[in-house]
């Protein structure tokens, strides 16, 4: 070994100069192996616990570092310093996934995708954990361990069921918009880098006054929209489970950096009250009519992780993580997302998660958390409580929180009060008639059908037409020529 070559003698998991990476300690050449095979024993036990519990939701994923630019000035809007001025980066992680599959499944089922941001701000981490959809499938996190369940397997036969998501989707009439959208060819992107992400929720921006405005986000693709038929994706299913994970690594290895442009959609903050819609209500968006987009910024990849475990499966995202300047709305998916986040990865990863290098802040950390299990940065002799008079950390009101009022009310359980156009199936509608074209249509039209054929019982194929109804009468026709079930005006009748 020439003097400049790195020692690569293995060691055991203490550093220590390892005796084999053949042979077991044995009694002899033919004796059992010894039980005082300390190395032998490491291996194995380390190899049995060398998987994290997956996630329940977007376990099968990939990622890249970049950054994120700023091209034009918000500072009218907002006082997130990385946001501050024209031409500022800052470095960004980005995990992409499927929602429903779990870690093994293929790249290009239909399904919605995850589109999670980790942006290294000088003032702490912001996660912006959003989907390749505007809207989602409900409204209150109430329902979102039902309708999970809904997409992954019967507990008798460890199967997935059309029937069952079918079911689900039927009976909840608010999933209108983002079924349609994942029944089009949007369900199945070609590719990572051609398909466009949403924060989808609405958020609150606050400038250096203290004006509060509120945002949506929209990073559109700048490679263009692209997406596999229902036939193409299958055959891609097939021939290359990985495909997504695969043509990413690749793109950025050949030095073709995927790009994204980032649009918001300011609302005034009095706007919310009297708007046509909820504009909190995450399964409808605000027409581009009404408060159009503005373009702000860009987000590039051009750096593939070095381990993949330890950068994308460890990575970590939690909308509770939104820097000063920045804060949630009364949405009420996004409130309920700022523990639960948090909570899946104190339980998959460990309490001191955020001490893993892909998750770590730039800034120092000044907390008065102390210990658990696999923390290895501590806080020294300062003290562990607050108040304090021996110097420890000290937390200021800047100004900058986010607060919107609450009317007085009575506590309870309740919908959402609803605005003058509120309503469950009108954008989906929208959505059909006016945005999609009719090659669009007709695979909407396919794709449906070849689902509704697959295992789906009389009783929930009959409640689902009338859903489609509900949202496109023409369509649900459609739908039901294709199945051979009614030629009438009420689909659900003749079912």
């Amino acid at each position: 070994m020439l003097d400049d070559e790195p020692d690569y003698r293995t060691t055991n998991d203490a550093g220590i100069p390892a005796p084999s990476d053949e042979h077991s300690l044995t009694a002899g050449p033919n004796g059992p192996s010894l039980l005082h095979d300390t190395y032998l024993l490491e291996k194995m036990a380390q190899f049995n616990r060398e998987r994290i519990p997956e996630r329940v939701v977007h376990a099968k994923g990939t990622g890249a570092h970049g950054f994120f630019e700023v091209t034009e000035d918000v500072t009218q809007w907002c006082s997130a310093d990385f946001l501050s001025e024209v031409g500022e980066r800052t470095p960004v992680f980005a995990r992409f996934s499927t929602v429903a599959g779990e870690l093994g499944s293929a790249d290009t089922v239909r399904d919605p995708r995850g589109f999670a941001l980790k942006f290294y701000t000088d003032e702490g981490n912001y996660d912006l954990v959003g989907n390749n959809t505007p809207v989602f499938f409900m409204r209150d996190p109430m329902k979102f361990a039902d309708f999970i369940r809904s997409q992954k397997r019967l507990p008798e036969t460890g199967l997935r069921s059309n029937d069952m998501q079918w079911d689900y989707w039927s009976l909840s009439p608010e999933s209108a918009h983002q079924v349609t959208i994942l029944m089009s060819d949007r369900g199945t992107p070609r590719s990572l880098r051609t398909m466009n992400g949403y924060g989808s929720h609405t958020f609150m921006w606050l400038n250096a006054h203290g004006d509060r405005f509120w945002v949506k986000y929209h990073f559109k693709t700048s490679q263009g929209i692209e997406n596999f038929t229902a036939s193409d994706a299958a055959e891609m299913t097939a021939s290359d489970p990985d495909f997504h994970r695969r043509d990413l690594f690749d793109a950025i290895e050949r030095g073709d950096a995927p790009e994204w442009r980032l649009e918001i959609q300011v609302m005034p903050f009095e706007d919310a009250a009297g708007y046509r819609f909820n504009p909190f209500d995450v399964t409808k968006v605000w027409p581009h009519s009404d408060y159009p987009p503005v373009e702000i910024g860009r987000l590039v990849l051009n750096h593939n992780p070095e381990n993949h475990f330890a950068e994308v499966e460890q990575a970590a995202f939690t909308p509770a993580n939104m820097v000063p300047g920045i804060g949630p709305s009364p949405d009420r998916m996004l409130l309920g997302r700022l523990q639960s986040y948090a909570d899946a990865h104190r339980y998959r990863i460990g309490t001191n998660y955020q001490q893993l290098p892909i998750n770590e802040p730039l800034t120092e950390v000044n907390s008065y958390g102390k210990d658990g299990a696999m923390r290895y940065v501590h806080n020294g002799a300062r003290p562990v409580y607050a108040p304090n008079s021996y110097g420890g950390p000290n937390a200021e009101l800047s100004g900058r929180e986010p607060r919107w009022d609450v009317a007085a009310a009575e506590i309870g359980r309740s919908a959402y009060d609803a605005h003058a156009e509120d309503d469950d199936f009108g954008q989906a509608g929208s959505l059909v008639r006016d945005v999609m074209t009719e090659t669009d249509r007709n695979h909407l039209v396919a794709n449906i059908a070849g689902h509704l054929a697959d295992g789906v019982s009389e009783e929930v194929l009959a409640r689902t037409l009338e859903y489609w109804r509900q949202i496109d009468a023409d369509l649900a026709l459609e739908i039901g020529g294709r199945l051979g079930v009614g030629t009438g005006r009420s689909i659900a009748d003749a079912a």
